[in-house]
């Protein structure tokens, strides 16, 4: 299948095979089979556990959509061009990290929000939204599946809800670590690096987990990988002599819900596309 070419510009690829870079696994063809709303959205609950994990915005079903589910599509944020992509492929549902409602936002419907949920109500779409339960999942969260691409065994976690991971690695430096990252996520990385120690501890968190780089540092880590840097890391990282690598908010958080997708595909017989929007942050 391909990207939409109209006005969904943006979308970069669509992958079809199992274990390809950047997301996994991606399209399940079972012509006819469909699954109830509340069956999906039980599994997702069973798997991701929301109830465990205090979050930004609500988890689970954000917008409701058509009872059957026979076409489901993944991505990482809930933009209108992933919304126009999942109706050019005649979603039933699209599942996301990043949904559209947040703790303390503008409630009022208008503007951008207005046009997405336009969107998804003309074509009786579902918006399946599960953020902080998707980062830590042990086997198919963001974490988890960033790791295992990068060939790192996480043995410790850190950080609020125990969401980072630390895992025992043997790198010259942090500017081979940085090359590494780069290769597989097929993006540049920012780098701090205050020296060019070897690099034998590395702690990551995916998406926007800056603020986490304290308790990496606590949790004994030669490097710091996330999505993010803000202002205060740069200097931390020098006074501390802990590097820290920003590979991209997006380019991090692209492997877990492509995860979770494709087993709730399996599970319940129905098809699914992954689509990977082009972002640079």
């Amino acid at each position: 299948m391909a990207c939409l070419q109209a006005r969904s510009r943006q979308c970069k690829r669509v992958l079809s095979r199992t274990n390809s870079t950047p997301a996994g696994l991606v399209l399940r063809h079972n012509a006819g089979m469909s699954t109830a709303r509340t069956t999906l959205l039980q599994s997702l609950d069973d798997l991701l556990q929301p109830e465990r994990f205090k979050d930004y915005g609500p988890n689970g079903l954000q917008v409701e959509g058509k009872p059957q589910i026979a076409r489901l599509v993944s991505g990482v944020t809930a933009s209108r061009a992933l919304i126009e992509a999942a109706i050019a492929q005649n979603a039933d549902a699209i599942l996301v990290h990043h949904g559209l409602f947040w703790r303390g936002q503008d409630g009022r419907i208008t503007g951008w929000m207005k046009e997405r949920l336009r969107l998804l109500l003309a074509h009786d779409i579902n918006l399946l939204a599960y953020h902080l339960p998707l980062d830590a999942h042990p086997e198919l969260g963001n974490n988890a599946r960033l790791g295992q691409l990068l060939g790192w065994t996480c043995d410790a976690h850190f950080g609020e809800q125990a969401l980072g991971c630390v895992a025992t690695v043997d790198y010259d430096n942090a500017q081979s670590l940085a090359q590494h990252i780069e290769q597989v996520l097929g993006r540049s990385a920012t780098l701090v690096q205050p020296d060019a120690r070897p690099v034998r501890r590395v702690a990551w968190c995916s998406g926007g987990a800056q603020s986490y780089f304290e308790a990496a540092i606590a949790a004994g880590a030669d490097a710091f990988v996330t999505g993010e840097i803000s202002e205060p890391q740069t200097h931390l990282a020098r006074e501390m002599g802990v590097a820290f690598i920003a590979a991209g908010h997006h380019a991090t958080e692209r492997y877990g819900v492509a995860a979770v997708a494709a087993q709730m595909a399996a599970q319940h017989g129905i098809e699914h596309l992954f689509i990977d929007i082009d972002n640079p942050a």
